[in-house]
């Protein structure tokens, strides 16, 4: 018989869809606009469209000598160096019979339809700029970049929910945007309570243990984009812990927490939020992890609240569970795309034959045979597991996995930065 005071198990799926259709409703409103020179890790607010075609006229992407296709027949050909255009200098029409000396990046005369480049040309000396012997028949359209071939006038490079790489800076750049308009960051109190937590570099007494939890969280908040308020740790009082609920609702969209929201745990995180707000407390099929805490909390006056979620306090489970479910609900508050990252098909270096009911996120590292080893032990106390793995196994419930099988691997790369 089923265990009325068991709360059933949700599974990851059924949990996501829960957190999203709140935070979906409460997309960050703020935006503004920022140099793109400093937009790296923002989120886009509205898309980019480029000015220009890119590039805006066709270019060499060689060192060499442009011409005429059709002027060199043969190898050998000899042809006269009409002009010379370095990257920056629009030169003059190409004068049939000749060859242009140009260098990478250069505009391309018109005229010109094919580029060879240097090392399949011999400069012949001579009068003004000499001669040329082209060594190769060159083809149309050979190392021309053609105008537009990257971006096209009017085109939408970046769109709207965009996170900011490396990368996308350099093509807002290419298309002529100065200034990119982004949404707020999140902002996201963190806090701890439990007495027996202390920071690194103070006394260690018998049954105190270091926060880690406090660290890894706050470097994924900062990773996601986030804004921290860092309210340390709180006495584990119930007064205590009500107080810094209503501190951390007044300047912030998030609370998040770790510890204190597994069944029958005494804690006063539960009843202080539900003190202060509304709270459902869930358990998720997965592994590690399973209780997961998910509320408001009432901000003064009442007409507004941040949101607070609770996670597990073994490390390992805090630090999976921010990943398949905070990093989704801050993802949505930006207003980006918050389907879990793909998943990477590869080939088991391992066995597991004792598989758990519930869905199971394995750490996991690639080998140099191009399969993947396991982490050996996988409890969700073993902080080192995460730091050794490249990845997540996405395991269903009860799947055995014998050497050689194909697996998915979540890679922490994606999951952290998306």
């Amino acid at each position: 018989m089923a265990d009325p005071q068991r709360p059933t198990l949700l599974s990851l799926d059924e949990v996501l869809q829960r957190l999203l259709a709140v935070a979906h409703d409460r997309v960050l409103p703020e935006v503004e606009k920022v140099d793109t020179f400093d937009t790296l890790g923002r989120v886009l607010a509205r898309g980019v469209v480029s000015a220009l075609d890119v590039p805006p006229a066709d270019n060499t992407s060689m060192d060499g000598y442009a011409m005429r296709a059709a002027d060199v027949p043969a190898a050998g050909t000899v042809l006269p160096v009409s002009q010379r255009i370095p990257a920056g200098v629009v030169g003059q029409a190409l004068q049939p019979g000749t060859a242009v000396r140009i260098f990478t990046g250069a505009q391309v005369p018109a005229g010109a339809d094919a580029v060879v480049m240097q090392e399949q040309c011999s400069a012949v000396p001579g009068d003004g700029l000499g001669s040329v012997r082209i060594d190769a028949v060159p083809q149309p359209g050979q190392w021309v970049r053609r105008r537009g071939e990257d971006v096209l006038l009017g085109a939408e490079v970046l769109a709207p929910g965009t996170r900011i790489t490396p990368q996308a800076m350099g093509l807002a750049a290419s298309v002529g945007a100065s200034r990119l308009t982004v949404r707020r960051k999140p902002r996201v109190a963190l806090f701890s309570t439990g007495d027996e937590l202390v920071m690194p570099g103070e006394s260690l007494k018998p049954g105190a243990i270091y926060n880690s939890n406090r660290f890894t969280l706050r470097g994924l908040l900062l990773a996601a984009g986030c804004e921290v308020t860092d309210l340390g740790i709180v006495p584990d009082r119930l007064d205590a812990t009500r107080d810094a609920l209503r501190t951390a609702a007044a300047g912030n969209d998030l609370i998040l927490t770790s510890g204190g929201v597994s069944v029958g745990e005494e804690d006063h995180i539960k009843p202080a939020v539900k003190a202060e707000g509304w709270l459902e407390a869930w358990q998720v099929a997965m592994k590690p992890g399973k209780p997961l805490a998910f509320g408001a909390v009432r901000r003064d006056g009442g007409d507004s609240e941040a949101l607070f979620m609770g996670l597990p306090g073994n490390p390992v489970s805090s630090f999976v569970t921010f990943l398949l479910a905070v990093a989704p609900v801050l993802r949505a508050l930006q207003g980006m795309p918050t389907a879990m990252p793909a998943s990477l098909p590869v080939r088991a270096d391992f066995d597991w034959p004792k598989p758990d009911k519930r869905r199971e996120f394995l750490r996991a590292r690639f080998n140099a045979q191009g399969g993947v080893d396991l982490f050996p032990n996988q409890s969700s106390g073993v902080l080192t597991s995460a730091v050794w793995a490249d990845g997540l196994i996405d395991l269903p419930s009860g799947q055995v996995v014998q050497r050689g099988d194909t697996v998915r691997l979540l890679p922490l790369s994606a999951l952290i930065g998306a």
